[in-house]
């Protein structure tokens, strides 16, 4: 929720993968190049956890899953495509890293106001595709260890 404060500069991102090693990114609608896995600013007033859960309500349609706190966090400055939803005085988001294991892919709702389209792909290669530096760490951390045993 925006109000006269502007956009919460704190957000949660939730990384999406399978057991096999396939993570789900979204593409954007604006920026169109723009690749990400599931991601949302905090409401005012709202827990991290409660965020993760309904970005992944909205972006996916999913829900009662078993998202994970990774209990670890990024500091960034706010880009130019997303600036003007801040408040002047905020020109840094803290962004809290979730992960949610999936036995294998689902069936994905995207939000077309937010979403042109979805890719489930290795996980080697979405962290070649996300768009921010945040979200290519938290792929790599997270799912290095993904994917069946040689």
């Amino acid at each position: 929720m925006t109000d006269a404060r502007g956009k919460r500069p704190e957000s949660v991102l939730v990384v999406i993968h399978t057991e096999s090693g396939e993570v789900l990114l979204l593409r954007r609608c604006s920026p169109q190049d723009f690749w990400q896995s599931v991601t949302g600013s905090l409401e005012w007033g709202e827990r991290a956890q409660a965020a993760a859960e309904r970005e992944v309500a909205e972006e996916c349609g999913w829900t009662g899953l078993p998202i994970e706190d990774c209990r670890m966090s990024r500091r960034f400055v706010i880009q130019g495509a997303w600036r003007s939803r801040y408040h002047a005085a905020h020109s840094h988001n803290l962004e809290h890293w979730y992960s949610l294991r999936l036995p294998g892919r689902r069936p994905v709702n995207i939000n077309p106001a937010e979403h042109l389209e979805f890719r489930w792909v290795a996980w080697q290669d979405a962290a070649e595709l996300a768009s921010s530096r945040t979200n290519r760490e938290a792929i790599l951390h997270l799912c290095a260890g993904d994917g069946p045993p040689d």
